[in-house]
């Protein structure tokens, strides 16, 4: 069994204020978190496991203190180089059985979430095909061109609410709750690294007994952003094949799950 696994920060257990995810505090916590759910998946019968860095685009991993096992793959950015072509989350294609949501956090504008955001501050809400989502959905939707499940999210109450809405099926490791926009609170580091390795192998048992599913907005899809800033929207729209919606929306349609991004950053296959 092949597995991915995203990783954010802020969803990582330990991590209760926002401070953390702009020290080396927060890097060490990600770090014991990821090691800790990849001998988790190892040890519930995954034999390769791709393990990539995605919070602020990466470089959050330092590779010798990452867990040595010829099984796992650690890919220290989200864009890395794959057949000589740079992509987003090199690996991930259809080999792999099954999408790990690790670390991540409710979408932008989320009541009662830690902090909640989709891709940038500038973003207020992100839609595919009418559907309001955040990073969550749209790295799912990338995952599901492959047709590849979505089986496991770790995170804040808010984001596992999230993600169970949207992905029938999916096991949940909630290791924290808000307790303002950016501060939550939750057990000692170790007790929800405990707890979420629980969580991967229910998430690997799922996976077998096919109790997941990808996640594959209907095609072609309507991808939309709602900025904060009217400014943003008029630059965005400057893009090829992008129409503004309003002052503050811009849409594109998009012909493959894959291109969910692509459009507007470019992130995507080549």
């Amino acid at each position: 069994m092949k597995v991915f696994m995203h990783c954010d920060m802020e969803g990582a257990s330990g991590i209760y204020s926002r401070e953390q995810t702009r020290c080396a505090e927060g890097r060490d916590l990600l770090i014991a978190d990821v090691n800790s759910a990849a001998a988790a998946a190892l040890e519930a019968g995954v034999d390769r496991l791709i393990v990539c860095d995605t919070h602020a685009g990466g470089g959050n991993f330092i590779l010798e203190r990452m867990l040595q096992d010829p099984r796992i793959t650690w890919l220290p950015r989200s864009k890395g180089e794959e057949d000589g072509e740079v992509r987003w989350m090199p690996g991930l294609n259809e080999t792999v059985d099954g999408f790990m949501l690790m670390g991540h956090h409710a979408k932008a504008g989320t009541e009662g979430a830690f902090l909640p955001h989709t891709e940038t501050g500038r973003w207020a809400d992100f839609q595919i095909n009418g559907q309001s989502m955040g990073e969550m959905g749209l790295e799912a939707c990338f995952a599901g061109h492959w047709d590849v499940p979505v089986c496991l999210a770790q995170g804040d109450e808010a984001a596992c609410r999230e993600a169970e809405a949207m992905f029938p099926g999916i096991v949940t490791a909630c290791v924290k709750r808000a307790t303002g926009r950016d501060a939550s609170s939750g057990p000692d580091p170790e007790e929800a690294r405990k707890l979420t390795a629980r969580k991967v192998a229910e998430a690997i048992e799922a996976l077998r007994a096919e109790g997941c599913r990808p996640f594959k907005p209907r095609l072609p899809m309507t991808v939309a952003i709602r900025f904060v800033e009217a400014a943003d929207a008029e630059e965005a729209a400057q893009r090829p094949n992008v129409q503004r919606a309003d002052d503050f929306t811009v849409q594109c349609t998009a012909e493959r799950r894959c291109d969910v991004l692509k459009w507007l950053t470019g992130t995507g296959l080549p």
